[in-house]
């Protein structure tokens, strides 16, 4: 898991070349004293010094870095925790975004300081929202920043139902937005060039309470520029001069000030996103969200070989250490024991519970936890219900009553999971979850009841259909016994006829049936070729056809080719028909100021 602690090997290899040239050296006497007499100057302690302690050196610090490279020979499952971080960007769509005084535009600069901060964002939700005289959701509180910035580029002031430049519903739009996801503490970045008295006071109110930061980012300049129209020539006012539209930083740093937010001027750098968007307060825990799915990581075993360092480091302070580790050998016989016995000197119940949850042993977790919830998470998790629902009916709390609806639902008992909702709704009625699930379960037993209905009148049918069958065979059966009675009396009164005739009239009636056979036969032969005929033609026809669907392909394609892939039109109708709705109610206001 870490691999560049082996770069401190080398470090061990230089030191044992250094200590082994040094092995055959016995001190500073021994260069200067003839060795004939240094043994009886010195002492026999001038001999050469033992050096068996540089192997086990060697041998040590290999071990301990093998240890803190991380080795791990097994995988174990982690929940995935995601930071609640929303973020809704707030982008002003006013005409006076258009000016030039910040090349090439306000509303250009704008929309890239947005892609930047996308590609930026790894974790949380992010909803963007565009505004000029009102406020519309272009895209909700997503993870999928992907979508926004392929929305981005299609955002312009002309496609605004309603000119102006309305910042309180923006901020209304975004808190509204927030709330709506279940969301407490959100962020709002509004990127603006300017707000009116009016606006200010409306943005603090709509924030009051709310716990959701305004962080706001002013594009443009204290000179302004023009506004360009399509035609070529610049936006003016009722008087006829030319708007000039200017960045009041003054004011939008006095609005943010008020609302206990930011305010920083658009930079070239990522400074700006830096200060704007970062945390004031230390992070909650309840800003992360754990989410239903795990992933693998590799557990590291490293410290398992600190056991094997020890005895080493140990031989390092006394001689004759190897003897000592002979009684080990009959201590560290293999004897029979339960793998648990360790775990219980260290963990609690709980505590081992939660490890065999977390390895996905739900059975030996329920069996474990000591705590009914955990126990019943596990159980549930495990598809033992009905053990889960045990667990849960000893917790008379919202969220008990609502885990224990869950338990019965999953167990078949449908009535018993409907009252447990109900009672869980009756303790907090804003659990939408169960809510949810308790509309579920109403249609489900209303599909059930109007089966067992519709079973019984198939059945029913079935019945009466088999009574209406058999009283028809015996009633076709007596009629089919008179018509053959009736058709053999008539058989042999024409028998008697035929044997009256004369019999020359027969040879000439059986003359005439042969001449009428010799022409049936020779007409049917003719027949015989048409559908051969009929096969060639729908053959041609074929062919005929399979050129004229080629072309009417391509010239499907190619029609197809030539429309715009604009996704401007789709959100153009949509702003459209939102503002309709806003006027037809009258919740829409219109600005004086319409740049």
């Amino acid at each position: 898991m870490r691999p560049e602690w082996l770069w401190s090997l080398v470090p061990a290899l230089i030191l044992m070349l250094l200590l082994w040239r040094q092995r055959g050296r016995s001190g500073g006497w021994s260069d200067v004293i003839a060795p004939e007499l240094l043994a009886h100057l010195v002492g026999e302690r001038a001999g050469p010094r033992s050096s068996n302690f540089l192997p086990l050196i060697f041998v040590g610090w290999i071990v301990a870095v093998f240890a803190a490279t991380g080795p791990s020979w097994q995988k174990i499952p982690q929940p995935i925790h995601q930071k609640q971080d929303a973020l809704v960007l707030a982008l002003d769509l006013s005409y006076s975004m258009k000016s030039g005084d910040i090349v090439p535009s306000r509303l250009d600069r704008a929309r890239q300081k947005l892609l930047d901060l996308l590609e930026q964002r790894r974790e949380g939700q992010t909803g963007l929202i565009a505004y000029a005289g009102d406020a519309h959701i272009v895209t909700p509180l997503t993870d999928d920043t992907p979508t926004i910035a392929n929305l981005l580029p299609a955002l312009h002031p002309d496609m605004m139902p309603v000119a102006g430049s309305d910042a309180v519903a923006a901020v209304a739009q975004a808190v509204e937005l927030l709330h709506s996801a279940g969301i407490r503490q959100g962020k709002i970045l509004l990127v603006t060039d300017g707000v009116t008295d009016k606006d200010r006071k409306g943005i603090v109110k709509a924030l009051k309470g709310t716990g959701a930061h305004l962080a706001i980012m002013g594009v443009g300049t204290a000179t302004g520029a023009p506004i360009p129209l399509p035609r070529g020539s610049f936006l003016k006012d009722k008087a006829g001069t030319i708007v000039m539209p200017s960045l009041d930083e003054e004011n939008l740093r006095g609005m943010a000030t008020a609302s206990g937010g930011r305010y920083m001027r658009m930079q070239i750098d990522d400074s700006d996103l830096d200060y704007l968007l970062t945390e004031t307060t230390l992070p909650d825990g309840e800003l992360t969200l754990t989410l239903d799915r795990t992933a693998d990581t590799w557990d590291d075993q490293g410290y398992w070989f600190i056991l094997v360092l020890l005895p080493l480091v140990l031989g390092l302070f006394r001689r004759g250490w190897l003897l000592c580790l002979l009684p080990l050998l009959f201590v560290t016989q293999p004897q029979p024991a339960h793998a648990q016995s360790w775990d219980n000197l260290w963990l609690t119940d709980d505590q081992q519970g939660q490890r065999a949850l977390q390895r996905g042993d739900n059975e030996a977790a329920a069996a474990l936890f000591e705590n009914q919830d955990w126990a019943g998470t596990a159980a549930y998790r495990s598809g033992d219900f009905k053990a889960a629902t045990g667990h849960f009916s000893g917790n008379n709390s919202a969220s008990g009553w609502y885990n224990r609806g869950n338990a019965l639902a999953r167990s078949g008992e449908l009535d018993d999971a409907i009252s447990a909702y109900e009672e869980s709704l009756a303790l907090d009625p804003d659990q939408a979850d169960a809510r949810e699930n308790l509309e579920l379960l109403k249609q489900l037993k209303d599909q059930q009841e109007q089966q067992e209905q519709q079973q019984e009148q198939d059945k029913d049918q079935k019945n009466e259909d088999q009574e209406q069958n058999q009283d028809q065979q015996q009633g076709d059966q007596q009629q089919s016994d008179q018509e053959s009675e009736s058709e053999s009396e008539q058989d042999k009164d024409e028998q008697q006829q035929d044997e009256n005739q004369d019999p020359q009239e027969r040879d000439s009636e059986s003359g005439n049936e042969d001449q009428q056979n010799n022409q049936e036969q020779q007409q049917s032969e003719p027949q015989q070729d048409e559908p051969g005929e009929g096969e060639q033609e729908q053959q041609a026809e074929a062919t005929l056809a399979d050129p004229q669907e080629q072309e009417r392909d391509q010239a499907m394609e190619q029609w197809l080719r030539r429309v715009p892939d604009d996704p401007s039109g789709l959100l153009r109708e949509k702003f459209r028909y939102e503002s309709r709705q806003r006027q037809e109610q009258g919740n829409r206001k219109d600005d004086e100021i319409y740049w």
